[in-house]
């Protein structure tokens, strides 16, 4: 059994995360962290996810955590997740990062921190059907040429703080790789007024809000004549929580790099 951490073990996808763990066969929950001025401190993790006492108390301290000695730790929390890389990394445990508001830097510091001895998967969506379509899409995107334009809708819950989602970001990446653009220069983000007439080397980003979506995208390659979409449709945080423990086992078995979830599911 592999000992693991969740880091933002009380919110939505942190309680996902800790059920699917005290679910499995092969991992075990070792800690669960939350920010200081959580009201859950304290509180079992498990009773907190639904699913029975784990006999692990949520704490605030992640340096605790690690020196109990856990293999690995699952951080989905929105701050703090490079912090919490260089942490595990000094402890010897793997992380896996589920976060969508990585910057630029933050990626380069992963990457020192997994050339240095790390073992890192960070990826901006763990589920295994939205990695397949990263890969349908690329595909598409080379195959069908540039005069099919590309749009892409993207749709989550109204508490979600960022916007276009990480994994809208990524088709929108996913596309430029496959057509050797530059994603700053071709993405537009939504339109208002009289913008005159849609550019072939553009990127329509659309991001909608409202109710308890999960997360929907969809890309759209249209022409004169037709259109193909590719879409994917969340209904759960299970499946996220079930990519996330993959990315565990899988990092279980490999050295040190800085992985996503390509590499976890062999679809590079």
């Amino acid at each position: 059994m592999y000992k693991v951490a969740v880091v933002g073990a009380a919110g939505r996808m942190g309680r996902h995360l800790v059920a699917n763990i005290m679910a499995s066969d092969t991992l075990e929950l070792a800690g669960a962290i939350e920010i200081p001025a959580s009201p859950f401190l304290g509180q079992d993790a498990g009773t907190l996810a639904g699913k029975g006492e784990a006999g692990v108390k949520i704490t605030a301290s992640l340096d605790e955590v690690l020196a109990s000695g856990v293999d690995a730790v699952i951080n989905f929390a929105t701050e703090g997740a490079v912090d919490a890389a260089r942490a595990a990394v000094a402890a010897g445990s793997a992380i896996v990062i589920g976060t969508t508001a990585l910057t630029a830097d933050d990626r380069a510091e992963l990457k020192r921190l997994a050339d240095n001895g790390g073992r890192i998967v960070a990826a901006n969506n763990m589920s295994v059907g939205v990695n397949l379509l990263f890969k349908l899409v690329k595909e598409a995107a080379a195959r069908l040429g540039n005069e099919y334009n590309v749009e892409i809708v993207e749709m989550h819950h109204n508490q979600k703080i960022d916007s276009p989602s990480g994994t809208a970001v990524r088709l929108g990446e996913v596309v430029c790789e496959a057509r050797n653009w530059n994603y700053d220069e071709v993405v537009t983000d939504g339109r208002s007024g009289k913008v005159g007439r849609r550019p072939v080397n553009e990127i329509g980003m659309h991001a909608l809000r409202g109710g308890d979506v999960v997360g929907d995208h969809t890309v759209i390659f249209a022409v004169e004549g037709e259109r193909l979409e590719l879409s994917h449709r969340a209904g759960s945080r299970d499946m996220f929580a079930r990519g996330a423990l993959l990315a565990v086992e899988f990092l279980m078995q490999s050295s040190n790099g800085l992985y996503d979830m390509q590499d976890v599911l062999g679809l590079k």
